[in-house]
């Protein structure tokens, strides 16, 4: 049996809709695009990034 490991790509704030991706070559969040806007949320929010006790990192199959 095999066990993978899969990593969340996006996230979004619950608060101001921030939105940004993982960027594999710079190893670091990025602000997502969308039609060629950023999608930045607001610069002084203290973002509640949608992440719960739901998501599994682990694939046993």
């Amino acid at each position: 049996m095999s066990v993978r490991l899969h990593k969340p790509t996006t996230r979004v704030c619950e608060r101001c809709g921030r939105t940004e991706r993982w960027d594999e070559q710079l190893d670091a969040w990025q602000i997502a695009r969308e039609d060629d806007r950023k999608l930045t949320g607001n610069a002084h929010c203290i973002h509640e990034w949608d992440i719960n006790g739901t998501f599994n990192p682990i694939d046993g199959s």
